[in-house]
């Protein structure tokens, strides 16, 4: 509101002296905005002449709205009813999701007025020295042990690698040291799985769903003493291999449809049991397992507990072994060898207390601890394993450019391989900025569902473009398979990503704007609570502070546009190079803010089945946060200087995506009477005043000419990718090659200079080496590292072939 003001006394007239000095002192000394604005428009219409009649039922009317009692009364009743009638019933599964977890920056943008500087001191995560000896010990020889051809020629991980797996403690790392476990950090969690996954994805699918949703997430936070007592000690070691079964035929998506079913009884000893029954399906490790965490629906037909006869969704801890239990088949999961299975309960029977997570106190608390579990869970690994993959892109697609040549040029120099090239580099960058920003909130213990589905959705997507961008890149050496191809894999692999921990269309459309919508609006979920209660006191709170939020919002969204954000003043973050930025962004806060508020005034309960809609704004709600987690990675690496490119590339994306979004909600707002003005005027002006376009050619050439030096950057911007120390391994092979080519690169462009100059005729080949010696133009030495990055060049742009019968057994051999 009083910015508002500011933008409108500006513009008065000395008519408005005494409304401006009323305002003044009423600022200091009531505080309250609305009787702040009746001050105002009082001495706004004594300035102005008007009558002591008008004055005083101008101040009857303001006085119903400053009044809180009287307002309740006389309007906020009314509209409390009205809004009773038409928000959509919320159900007991959906209110728990909403309340799961926290709030966090997303809050900040999604206020229309953020607090970069707030944003910008959150802290950057870092791994301790135990931690890091982890990675340089455990870790590296993991990565040294398996080999993703292999795993995938004999689809199975060697009983050595697992058993590695068990015996270092990759099972257990969230598991607490008092218990056997590592007790790592999040950050920690997240560049395991990171590296690994660069190595070989069926072993970091391994690794990871241990870590994440499952037994020992659930018994960390929910479990009784005794259980965890029991079960995370074995679990820590590896001598207890879990799995988790939550989805099903009918209940993927939409976990709330879960039809597993358990029913209490009493023994005869008196004591209470559940006899259960479920057909689970895609559930990693099942076919392995030792023990299953279940998710199933319980029922109480003799109220034993006491508290009615349909408990709700619970979690147990049931035994592989048990009587009933049906373990043993496995999914294909697109050729990528994990295990992931189906698993079947047939009147499966296990003591209530010892298998209800939480003993019987936890039962019907299942959904709950799942949310709550899957807000810190979605945050690391899926965003780890493809940050890892797009690093690994990078470093990969920008070595064979540089190695593979045509028309006697590197094919990192034709501007349709740099358009590419670039795409994937500048996603280097701001997924791996996404994946530590996001990792800052969980390592304070701060679980925000709508940022890590933010995450996982983003980072997905994100690795699934880059991949084909990189497939596009290799051509041949793409699409050959074989264990010199180090994309093929990872190529086939990318949509297990997209679909597991909640798919990716339903995260978009349902999660991150849907649940954002509430939970991290500063006012909707209060409103929403209190029509639910019935709370008219807490209504009207919450009701007039949206009306004050969408005034102001709807001011500052008009001038920043006006303006293109340069009235931003409060939004510079920490200024420099990347103060325009930070602008841009406060700009596009402040029109997501207003249009959201929009769509949920018009649409009402509509909005939540207008998915397109939810869709474009939950594209813009996610680019602020990677561009706010763009700008803090800038910070927090020390503003490097040599990194600006980078910056610069993945904000230009990240505005324009956002731009289009805008673009997509002003064509298509379909509201009688007022969707005219978004499709004609307002889609006109944001096309005409576009809050950024695309990177230009010029910054793509940048960054590929980054990508493609032997340098410090290169080797930081790629940190967490395992590189062979091997030679004859595929990815150790191109890195030398890539480094040994780099280092004759200025021998070459001699040779190139004096064939222009005419110095030499125009020969191809070895002789062209021998001709350039004779000739004087370079060294013996210069000779002989040439003709060793020749050779290593060549070596690098070979494929694989097979006989017939290579061919025939060498996938399915088994």
């Amino acid at each position: 509101m009083q910015n508002i003001m500011g933008y409108l006394l500006q513009y008065s007239t000395c008519s408005v002296a005494i409304g401006a000095v009323l305002f003044a002192i009423t600022i200091g000394y009531f505080g309250s905005p609305l009787f702040i604005w009746a001050i105002f428009l009082l001495g706004l219409l004594a300035g102005l002449g008007a009558s002591l009649e008008v004055l005083v039922v101008v101040a009857v009317i303001a006085g119903v709205f400053i009044l809180p009692p009287l307002r309740r009364i006389l309007i906020t009743g009314f509209i409390m009813k009205i809004m009773k009638n038409v928000l959509p019933q919320i159900s007991e599964t959906e209110k728990t999701a909403l309340e799961a977890g926290v709030i966090w920056s997303e809050a900040e943008l999604f206020s229309g007025k953020p607090n970069f500087t707030k944003l910008m001191k959150e802290p950057n995560p870092k791994l301790t020295p135990e931690e890091q000896a982890y990675m340089d010990g455990p870790v590296e020889e993991l990565c040294a042990m398996v080999d993703d051809w292999e795993i995938w020629k004999t689809r199975e991980l060697s009983a050595k690698a697992l058993q590695f797996l068990k015996d270092k403690g990759f099972l257990g790392m969230i598991i607490p040291k008092e218990y056997g476990g590592l007790g790592f950090s999040a950050l920690l969690h997240s560049e395991v799985i990171m590296k690994i996954s660069t190595r070989s994805i069926a072993t970091s699918i391994t690794a990871m769903v241990p870590n994440s949703l499952g037994p020992a997430e659930l018994l960390i936070h929910y479990g009784t003493d005794a259980q965890k007592n029991h079960w995370l000690p074995r679990l820590a070691k590896g001598e207890e291999l879990p799995c988790f079964g939550l989805t099903e035929p009918q209940a993927g998506s939409d976990a709330g449809a879960i039809t597993s079913e358990g029913v209490l009884f009493k023994g005869d000893d008196g004591k209470i049991y559940i006899r259960l029954n479920w057909r689970k399906r895609w559930i990693t490790l099942a076919a392995i397992s030792t023990v299953i965490g279940l998710a199933f629906r319980l029922r109480d037909p003799e109220n034993l507990l006491g508290r009615g006869t349909d408990l709700g969704i619970t979690c147990a801890l049931i035994p592989s072994s048990t009587a009933g239990v049906v373990i043993g088949r496995r999914h294909d999961p697109l050729g990528v060898p994990f295990y992931n299975c189906p698993t079947e309960g047939l009147n499966v029977v296990v003591n209530a207390e010892d298998a209800i997570i939480g003993g019987v106190a936890g039962a019907g608390g299942g959904w709950k601890m799942l949310m709550e579990s899957l807000a810190a869970g979605r945050g690391i690994s899926l965003p780890a394993q493809s940050t890892g993959g797009v690093k690994a892109l990078m470093r990969i697609s920008s070595a064979h450019a540089t190695i593979r040549k045509q028309f006697g040029v590197s094919i990192g120099k034709f501007e349709g391989v740099e358009e590419p090239l670039a795409r994937i580099g500048g996603a280097a960058y701001y997924t791996e900025a996404m994946r530590r920003y996001t990792l800052s909130a969980l390592d304070q213990g701060i679980k925000p569902p709508v940022v890590t589905a933010i995450a996982k959705y983003s980072a997905t997507e994100i690795s699934r473009k880059c991949v084909n961008d990189a497939m596009d890149i290799l051509g041949g050496a793409g699409i050959s398979m074989g264990p010199r191809n180090l994309i093929a894999i990872p190529y086939i692999a990318t949509p297990i990503g997209i679909t597991v921990e909640g798919a990716n269309i339903l995260t978009r459309t349902l999660i991150i704007f849907g649940q954002g919508a509430l939970r991290a609006h500063p006012f909707a979920f209060k409103e929403v609570a209190a029509v639910e209660k019935g709370d008219l006191v807490e209504f009207d709170k919450a009701f007039w502070g949206h009306v004050g939020h969408v005034v102001r919002n709807m001011c500052r969204a008009i001038v920043l546009s006006l303006t293109r954000g340069y009235l931003a003043f409060g939004s510079r973050g920490t200024g420099g190079p990347v103060a325009r930025h930070f602008q841009r962004l406060a700009w596009a806060s402040a029109s997501f803010a207003i249009l959201a508020d929009l769509s949920m005034g018009l649409l009402g309960g509509k909005l939540k089945h207008k998915e397109k809609i939810t869709g474009r704004f939950a594209d813009i709600l996610s680019w602020m946060y990677i561009g706010t987690a763009v700008l803090h990675r800038f910070e927090a690496d020390g503003r490097k200087e040599e990194d600006l490119p980078f910056v610069h590339y993945s904000m230009k994306v990240a505005l324009s995506e956002i731009q289009k979004a805008f673009d997509g909600l002003l064509s298509n707002f379909d509201v009688p009477f007022i969707s005219l003005l978004f499709k004609e005027p307002l889609h006109w002006w944001s096309s005409m005043n576009r809050i950024s376009d695309p990177p230009t050619d010029a910054l793509g050439h940048k960054i590929c000419s980054l990508m493609m030096t032997d340098s410090e950057q290169r080797e930081r911007l790629t940190e967490g990718v395992y590189i062979p120390k091997d030679k004859q391994q595929a990815f150790g092979r191109l890195e030398n090659a890539f480094r040994e080519i780099k280092k004759s690169e200025a021998t070459d462009s001699k040779i190139r200079k004096a064939i222009r100059q005419k110095k030499m005729d125009k020969i191809k080949g070895p002789k062209r080496i021998d001709e350039a010696l004779a000739k004087g133009i370079i060294t013996p030495d210069e000779k002989s590292n040439l003709v060793t990055a020749e050779e290593l060049r060549w070596d690098a742009i070979q494929v694989d072939d097979f006989s017939e019968t290579e061919y025939h057994s060498k996938v399915y051999e088994k």
